[in-house]
């Protein structure tokens, strides 16, 4: 009954709250990861159904691995687009728009991918093994704070080609992300991805600048995996292979300390230390498989969802089973192609709107990552470190890489991959390394997907 349940204190078994409740809760927390879950394959050519579904197994398995206990929803991860767009660039259409998949590049970086789920499992076995300060003393912020900003500014050319092809659609989204974001209460704070869409398609609609015939040719019922990108069938010795391995790994070690950020910060919300029980290694654990399953079917590197954690905050329902019913939800989603079909006739005008503030975003939350840890720049170590990364990075990828040949294979190292190689080894090899974590509280390091700064 409504009279006994005391939501102030938070509530973390939902069940006192009736089916009902449960149900429209579950739904609630499908909505938080919706918007950025589905906008990471229409940037990258990846399909909207498969992505669904790795993001809702992701998850049951994510809870699986923790004991069920972590309330995190486990959605599409943004970090992850630099090295998309480095190994699998979206093709230019008639228009010059990106739009077109690049269906040859895809698999090889889905492979990459699945391999950098398990960079996760590493380092989840190295924590168990060392401890937690140990390991986390080899990728402070000063290395994965500017790792995280470079990755925002080498997307943001293919933000502003999206954005020509509809300059008021894109005007749109862009403003409606901001003022919900600045302005929103509740929900609408929450859900500025999603809400920012919806009225820039509202106003594609009313343009004409919306193409419904997909729609109509589509089936209800579909199995929502495509062989065309699944990472299974790209793990080989070729030299496109390897490279996408060297441009993608390293980006684990960023979206590791995501990790750590989002467990600390779920942790701070539901007045529960996820960081000890069930531990550090047991989610980044999960984190890791659901990436490698992910990344095998033919989807997105997963990462836990800032969104849904403001869900939490908001509402003070803490139970897991929650996440679990959103999780379910996307599944059953992921096999309606006529559902894909809507979504992919989203104009890439609203995609470049978007992703204008979304790239923007996540540099922004690099530097924000090296704030809240208080990295001092005034230590020249650290100033050191930081800039050739970001020359590392930006600089190498403007080259296309270094490319080099080991037993007769060509291989092409990214600007990603030297920045992060770079960093990890100066942060290594300089005296002066303070850095200390904490795991009482976890990292300060914020999700890419939550746009809430």
């Amino acid at each position: 009954m409504d009279h006994k349940v005391d939501y102030s204190a938070g509530v973390y078994d939902a069940r006192q709250l009736g089916t009902g409740r449960v149900l429209v809760l579950g739904i609630q927390h499908m909505f938080a990861m919706f918007g950025a879950t589905v906008l990471v394959p229409l940037l990258t050519g990846l399909s909207v159904s498969t992505t669904l579904l790795c993001a809702g197994l992701g998850t049951l398995l994510f809870h699986l691995i923790t004991k069920g206990k972590v309330p995190a929803f486990l959605g599409s991860s943004f970090a992850y687009l630099g090295g998309f767009s480095i190994v699998a660039p979206m093709l230019a259409d008639a228009e010059g728009s990106q739009t077109i998949p690049n269906t040859e590049m895809l698999p090889y970086a889905c492979a990459a991918v699945a391999f950098s789920g398990l960079v996760y499992l590493v380092v989840s076995g190295l924590i168990t093994i060392f401890g937690i300060r140990r390991i986390m003393k080899f990728f402070p912020p000063v290395v994965t704070g500017p790792i995280i900003i470079a990755i925002g500014l080498i997307l943001a050319p293919s933000a502003i080609s999206n954005c020509s092809s509809n300059w008021l659609l894109a005007l749109v989204a862009l403003g409606t992300v901001i003022v919900c974001n600045i302005w929103g209460k509740g929900m609408v704070k929450i859900l500025p991805i999603l809400i920012g869409v919806l009225v820039s398609y509202a106003v594609a609609l009313v343009t004409g600048a919306v193409n419904f015939e997909a729609i109509a040719s589509a089936e209800w019922l579909g199995i929502p995996l495509h062989k065309e990108a699944m990472g299974l069938f790209a793990i080989d010795g070729s030299p496109e292979f390897i490279s996408a391995l060297f441009t993608i790994l390293p980006i684990a070690l960023a979206t590791m300390m995501e990790h750590v950020g989002d467990i600390a910060a779920i942790s701070a919300t539901t007045g529960h230390n996820y960081i000890n029980d069930p531990g550090l290694n047991r989610t980044l654990l999960g984190d890791g498989l659901a990436t490698t399953m992910a990344g095998l079917l033919g989807g997105p590197a997963n990462t836990t969802y800032g969104e849904n954690t403001g869900v939490l905050a908001l509402s003070k329902i803490y139970d897991p089973m929650v996440i679990r019913i959103a999780a379910v939800l996307a599944v059953l989603l992921s096999f309606s192609p006529k559902f894909e079909a809507v979504i992919n006739t989203i104009p890439s005008g609203i995609v470049g709107g978007i992703s204008f503030v979304l790239y923007g975003m996540i540099s922004a939350i690099g530097v924000r990552n090296v704030v809240e840890n208080r990295v001092d720049f005034t230590n020249s170590r650290n100033l050191i470190i930081a800039a050739v990364i970001l020359v590392s990075a930006l600089g190498f990828n403007s080259v296309g890489g270094i490319t080099f040949t080991i037993s007769g294979v060509d291989i092409n190292l990214s600007g990603l991959a030297i920045a992060a190689f770079v960093g990890i080894l100066l942060n290594a090899v300089l005296p002066g390394n303070d850095y200390e974590f904490d795991a009482a509280n976890g990292s300060a390091a914020p999700s890419s997907a939550n746009l809430q700064v």
